[in-house]
């Protein structure tokens, strides 16, 4: 039985996740599927809109037999850490393979670009050119591979996908990499179709649309559809004065833009205003949102560096297929297994506790016994 693993936010779930676990199926009929996924905050530093247990009872009832937690630490982060996270947990796990979207949906080429971000030496001197003229990283990147050799790659998932053969390819893992065609534009706003963009989504949902053409019943009534903007400004805005002399030593903070912060914070009345007034061609509008989720969660650069290690595996849910593999592969991992929060004393679970605390406020919904919520085990359906 092969064991296919898959990285995701989903944030939210939706029709296209539902094509991608299919996509795999028919590919691997005799598989089990194994997900580490983020849970209450994301890579693009937005709060997920579905809190990671719901999160977890929808995926098991579509396929998926195990759920990781993915931590805090590697959430939140560049798609280079968000990868190195995720996928040294897949190879613990034993993974045979790890399967993304992708724009491309060439593996070859994907992987022709990531030996030569890793091997050609004139690949970091022409990013270095290009973000020393006030460029963003993504932009740099595509500007020194096309300069070396011919190859555009400014789409997320492709972009994502090469970060998750760098870790496979720098490690010598074992995990093999495939991709699934994505069917629609990651960045599209507008819904044209029954499977879209999880942007297009949470756009919608800002705007009032319906959306239960677009994600399955479960998520349709779970998912959070008030506005929760400001319950998060306002905690951010309280944390960035608390800390106004000290804003650079907080993750991804660099090259004075903690003063353009200090600068804004007393003049902007919301989010937005905050990003619009503080945006600049090298700092995307997702790195000043993961750069405020630092802020908000106190994430300092001191802390990642910390609790960078993986000391356990947090299990979210299973099926029966997902248990017993549990059973069989306990002995193999050098690290523990763990369901909730009092199984280990572990300053890295402390820290995700505080996390989980701190999404609920912004969600409004303060509940001890979601937050010590153990993993989910699901029975299927004979």
């Amino acid at each position: 039985m092969k064991k296919i693993g898959i990285i995701c936010e989903y944030n939210p779930f939706h029709n296209g996740h539902i094509y991608h676990l299919q996509k795999i199926k028919e590919m691997f009929p005799d598989s089990m599927i194994i997900l580490v996924m983020s849970g209450e905050f994301t890579m693009r530093g937005e709060i997920s809109l579905l809190n990671k247990w719901d999160k977890t009872k929808i995926v098991l009832k579509y396929g998926v037999s195990l759920v990781i937690e993915l931590p805090i630490i590697y959430a939140v982060n560049s798609s280079d850490m968000f990868a190195e996270g995720a996928i040294k947990i897949l190879e613990l796990l034993k993974c045979d393979y790890v399967i993304f979207g992708s724009e491309s949906n060439d593996i070859e080429t994907l992987t022709q670009i990531t030996k030569t971000m890793i091997n050609n030496p004139t690949f970091d001197t022409l990013v270095k050119e290009h973000l020393d003229n006030g460029h963003n990283y993504p932009t740099s990147l595509s500007y020194a591979l096309k300069k070396i050799i011919n190859k555009d790659v400014n789409n997320p998932n492709d972009l994502l996908g090469i970060s998750y053969i760098k870790q496979i390819i720098i490690n010598n893992y074992h995990i093999k990499p495939m991709s699934i065609k994505r069917t629609n534009n990651y960045h599209d706003k507008e819904i044209n179709n029954t499977i879209t963009s999880a942007t297009s989504i949470r756009e919608a949902l800002k705007n009032h649309y319906d959306i239960s053409n677009n994600v399955p019943l479960e998520t349709n009534d779970l998912i959070i559809k008030d506005d929760i903007t400001n319950n998060y400004f306002y905690l951010l805005k309280y944390q960035i004065i608390n800390n106004l002399d000290n804003l650079s030593d907080f993750g991804d903070v660099s090259e004075g833009i903690d003063n353009l912060i200090k600068n804004n914070i007393f003049k902007a009345k919301s989010l937005n205003e905050l990003i619009d007034l503080t945006k600049t061609k090298r700092y995307t509008y997702n790195r000043l949102n993961r750069i405020f989720i630092h802020i908000l969660l106190n994430i300092k650069k001191k802390d990642i560096d910390k609790l960078k290690e993986i000391k356990y595996i947090r299990i979210l849910g299973f099926d029966k297929l997902g248990r017993n593999y549990l059973k069989e592969i306990k002995k193999e991992i050098n690290i523990p297994l763990i369901t909730k929060y009092s199984d280990i004393k572990n300053d890295n679970l402390s820290f995700q506790r505080k996390i989980s605390s701190i999404y609920y406020m912004i969600i409004n919904k303060e509940e001890l016994n979601i937050i010590e919520n153990k993993s989910i085990p699901i029975k299927k359906e004979d």
